[in-house]
């Protein structure tokens, strides 16, 4: 076991999957001799080579694109899109092409590649450095998203990815890169995709959240309980599509309340979602409306004020407080 932020256990899990598949190559902006903006590649084009870590040129259409001919001609490309708000120039390679091969080809063809993605805000960035758009992903059919909160699950899911037959969007939450550290297994291990994880359970109310939110999500639970003497069950949602509707259905079953917890902007994002299918499925077990917490339905702003952008502690609270009022 190591203990690892949750960058160097993706770092890890690029290089255990570049030891186990001579397929796997990666592309990006500034990932091989320089490591990538994150490090997240450090050392990796020393031990691979250049051929197996590729510096691209500013292109994130040309990076996506040529991916998706490597793809269909048997290798298995890991690009990285250095942050969120840099995808867009991409946006048409990945709904056309990279989430519709295997239907447009009737199975012929598959595209096994992860495409990594850097996203979230609140770490003092420019314009554009700071998205939490993975609804566009979510809606589209074909593509799997996922979004780890943690180093053991980042370095799991990551792997798992990379054995997946089909593309897989891989968010990684920056502002918790190095926030903290947790134990790692050494070697392969993989965590399931589509599985979400229960990772305090509770007899009240059901709060769901992933990727950076979840652990600021948990600091606000376990003040709450205190406070009020109530009972919290959180759920780490890891998968964003296809997400995991039986654990979800089955906690909110036990609870009767529910509230979800993201960074993206409220309006048509992943919580609504979550809402409506909660709403549909449990309708007879509810004692209170579903309850969402999210950014503010503006661009990102400068970072003067993103802290307020995003879900405070004190509207995390006020979610949950509503629900268990209601």
């Amino acid at each position: 076991m190591s203990r690892l932020t949750l960058v160097q256990a993706v770092q890890d899990a690029l290089r255990e999957a570049m030891r186990k598949d001579e397929r796997i190559i990666l592309l990006g902006e500034d990932i091989g001799k320089n490591g990538g903006v994150f490090r997240a590649t450090d050392g990796l084009f020393e031990e691979f080579g250049e051929h197996r870590v590729i510096d691209t040129p500013l292109a994130e259409s040309g990076i996506i694109g040529a991916s998706v001919g490597l793809a269909v001609n048997g290798l298995r490309p890991i690009p990285e899109i250095q942050f969120m708000g840099f995808i867009y120039p991409a946006f048409e390679q990945m709904i056309s092409h990279v989430a519709r091969i295997r239907m447009r080809s009737q199975g012929r063809y598959s595209v096994p590649m992860v495409v990594r993605v850097p996203f979230g805000g609140r770490i003092r960035a420019p314009e554009l450095h700071s998205e939490s758009t993975e609804t566009f992903f979510a809606h589209t059919p074909g593509l799997t998203v996922v979004a780890p909160s943690s180093p053991y699950d980042a370095k799991g899911l990551l792997l798992a990815a990379t054995e997946s037959e089909d593309p897989v969007v891989f968010l990684e939450p920056m502002r918790i890169y190095r926030a903290f550290r947790e134990e790692v297994p050494e070697g392969w291990y993989t965590v399931p995709l589509g599985k979400a994880a229960v990772v305090k359970e509770g007899a009240d109310v059901t709060v769901i959240a992933w990727g950076t939110m979840l652990r600021e999500t948990l600091d606000v639970v376990s003040r709450v309980e205190a406070a009020q003497g109530v009972s919290i069950e959180v759920i780490d949602l890891r998968t964003l599509s296809p997400w995991d509707e039986d654990t979800v259905f089955e906690s909110v079953v036990k609870t009767g309340r529910a509230v979800v917890v993201h960074e993206a902007v409220g309006q048509l994002g992943l919580g609504a979602e979550i809402a409506a299918r909660i709403s549909e499925e449990c309708i007879l077990q509810l004692e209170a409306p579903v309850a969402r917490v999210s950014s503010f339905d503006v661009p990102t702003p400068l970072f003067a004020v993103e802290d307020l952008h995003a879900p405070t502690p004190e509207r995390i609270t006020a979610g949950i407080e509503k629900v268990l009022t209601f």
